[in-house]
This record gives structure tokens, sequence and C-alpha cells, in this order.
């Protein structure tokens, strides 16, 4: 059976995510997992937050409690975990994160969650309308919102609700606000958004939402079953 380590930029165990990564793979696949911020303390991880004009991104850690962290700050972090995954045996690894990175160095197979969602994402927002976007912190809107108006050729609608510290009504609130902006599709832009939120924002607008978890599992789940032959 086919084996698939899951990286996290915040810490391992993620059992929000994994159990719903669980329903996309293959029956029997077992899966291993490392955050870049395992067994670091307090401290260490405060060090790792952006400054005022650096890259944002936003994790969960073990206790549930969110935090913000400096993209380039997390590479050394991230391949660390990459590399013991490999140790263990992983056949695939896959990062968790919908941000850009730079190349990561690693000796197996690694799918990067980022590369997996814009690709399925471009390939089935042909609506008729713009796409909203729902990213987790203000301080992404723009950047994200130029990612995709790239990557479809189009203008996008976006807006955000963080998928660890909001409301749980904040994220069908948050799509809810790009519905009435003209949105006729939504993407939940970051591993965190969990498909309760999907279903919930879904319901509340009458519009399709995309979750990034299932979009990204089911792609990954579709290449681990070719790397076991079925």
């Amino acid at each position: 059976m086919p084996a698939l380590g899951v990286v996290t930029i915040g810490q391992s165990p993620r059992a929000d995510l994994a159990g719903e990564l669980a329903a996309y793979l293959p029956t029997g696949t077992s899966v291993l997992e490392r955050g870049a911020l395992d067994n670091l303390t307090s401290s260490a991880i405060a060090a790792l937050a952006p400054g005022a004009d650096e890259d944002t991104l936003t994790s969960r850690l073990r206790n549930g409690e969110s935090v913000v962290l400096d993209r380039q700050r997390l590479v050394p972090r991230l391949e660390a975990a990459i590399s013991v995954l490999e140790q263990e045996g992983t056949d695939v690894n896959l990062l968790v994160c919908t941000g850009t990175f730079p190349p990561l160095r690693h000796r197996r197979p690694l799918l990067d969650a980022e590369h997996l969602l814009v690709s399925g994402v471009s390939a089935v927002a042909h609506s008729g309308g713009p796409l909203g976007v729902v990213v987790p912190l203000p301080a992404q809107q723009d950047v994200l919102s130029m990612r995709w108006q790239r990557a479809l050729g189009a203008s996008v609608l976006v807006g955000n609700a963080d998928p660890y510290a909001d409301a749980a009504d904040a994220i069908p609130a948050a799509v809810g606000r790009l519905a009435s902006q003209g949105a006729r599709m939504a993407l939940l832009d970051c591993m965190g958004y969990a498909e309760a939120s999907r279903k919930a924002a879904a319901a509340r607008t009458g519009i399709p939402v995309l979750l990034a978890r299932s979009v990204v599992g089911r792609l990954a789940g579709e290449i681990l079953c070719a790397s076991a032959g079925r």
C-alpha cells in the first residue's frame, strides 16, 4: 500500500486536515505527518513571524491556536520535515500549503498543494462570471488576487476569513459578500478551510464553492493510485 507524507507549515498532527484528506486517497494508504514547527519552543516559533513587508502565511499549532509566519523563514524547516518523511519510507510527500515556495530539496516525489490547486481550479473556474476567492488574512488579498488573475486570465473578487481564528459564520459570510459583488463560483483558498465551511457557504449563497483541501486531496489521490499501479 502507498504511504503519503503530509507536510504542514504548522505543527503535526493535523487531525482536522488529515482526516478529510484521507477520504480522497486510495484505500489502505498510510498517512505520515510532519510539521515545520514540530518540536519548536514558543520563542522559536515567534522568531518565524513576518516583518511589516514580508510575505505572510497562517497555520495551526498542535494546541489549536493559529500562528502567522514568514514564508522564507519556513523553507529550511520544511526541507527538514520532508527529509524526515523520506527517511520514514513515504512514497510521495504532499506540502499542504497553498502559498508559493521556492523549489524545496527532496529525493522522492513532492507534490505542492499550490500547484495542484491552481491547475485544478483553472480547469473548472469558467462559470460565466468572476471567481470569488476567500483567503485567510487581509495582508494576503492583493498578492493572491494577482496570482489568480494571472492563472485565470480574468478578474477575480477577493475577501478574507481566517479559518483558525474567526467565528464559524465568518467564512460563509465572506463568500456571501463576494456573491453579492457578482461572483458565480467561489474558492476557499487555504488548506485550513474545512468541508463544513464549504457546505455552509454553498448553502448560504447558492453558488458552487470549491475547497482547497478537496481539490488538492483528489488530485493527490489520483497520483497515489498511479504510483501504486492501480
